[in-house]
């Protein structure tokens, strides 16, 4: 399983012979007023050969049109329901609904969806539209989550849980996004995000191999940059139990994790 890292919560995800693109977004700012730092770390016309996107929610930073416009329309886009739908009547006919508990196939590779704790609508009025997903990827030999943005719930391991550990497979991989906010919007902050502490807690009830945490280096925003969380998590690292098995890659770095199809399953 081969990841890269192209920036915010676009990665390249390679397993079971199949190329997956999540939440693409390779434009210059969000708006007017929050430009991107780095360059998306595979410019959109170096990509290779996709066979799916995976769409989280509707948030600007997630769901790029513009992106969307230059990425191929042969393959299948998947995201909830609710946001497949209105992107059919944008003229995305090859939108998917995957709604949370279900189940597509690409090649040899199984997609399943979850719901995420995240208010995920475009605009402040579209409430109907706040639906947002985690997925979890696998193959008879490897896995991936996913978790698009999220808060850290009690069930937020439940996807796995479900599909891996009730079948005596263990996670091998852990995609998990890391934020930041100042004390004052802390706490509001966490209702739909994870910072970098509760991204390692996710990690440690998981029990995956390996966490490689995204959402960071990418844009400003209006009360944090871009490097506040992947300070504060390096800076944690060498203390935390886990963190020899946190790999942090910057936009356009990979990592490549080999299968182990004969882990044992995690102990309850």
């Amino acid at each position: 399983m081969k990841i890269t890292y192209i920036g915010h919560a676009t990665l390249l995800l390679e397993l079971g012979g199949v190329t997956i693109l999540t939440d693409p977004n390779f434009e210059p700012a969000l708006g007017k007023f929050l430009p991107r730092v780095s360059p998306p770390g595979v410019a959109l016309e170096d990509l290779p050969r996709l066979d799916a996107l995976l769409l989280t929610h509707a948030h600007a930073d997630h769901l790029s049109f513009l992106s969307l416009d230059k990425l191929p329309r042969d393959v299948p886009l998947y995201a909830p329901p609710v946001i497949a739908r209105w992107l059919e009547k944008r003229g995305y006919a090859h939108a998917r609904g995957l709604e949370p508990g279900s189940t597509a196939r690409v090649g040899g590779v199984a997609i399943h969806a979850a719901a995420a704790t995240h208010k995920g609508n475009r605009y402040g009025f579209d409430r109907w539209r706040a639906d947002a997903n985690m997925y979890l990827l696998e193959t008879p030999e490897e896995s991936c989550f996913f978790a698009g943005d999220t808060a850290l719930m009690a069930d937020t391991h439940g996807l796995v849980e479900r599909v891996l550990w009730e079948n005596g497979r263990s996670l091998d991989l852990a995609l998990l996004p890391i934020g930041w906010a100042p004390r004052w919007k802390h706490k509001g902050f966490r209702k739909g995000h994870l910072t970098h502490t509760d991204a390692l807690t996710l990690f440690e009830r998981l029990r995956a191999r390996v966490l490689v945490p995204y959402h960071w280096g990418t844009f400003r925003h209006v009360t944090a940059t871009a490097y506040d969380a992947i300070k504060r998590l390096r800076a944690a690292l060498p203390t935390h139990a886990r963190g020899a098995d946190v790999r942090i890659i910057a936009p356009g770095e990979s990592l490549t994790l080999d299968p182990q199809s004969s882990a044992p399953a995690p102990a309850a």
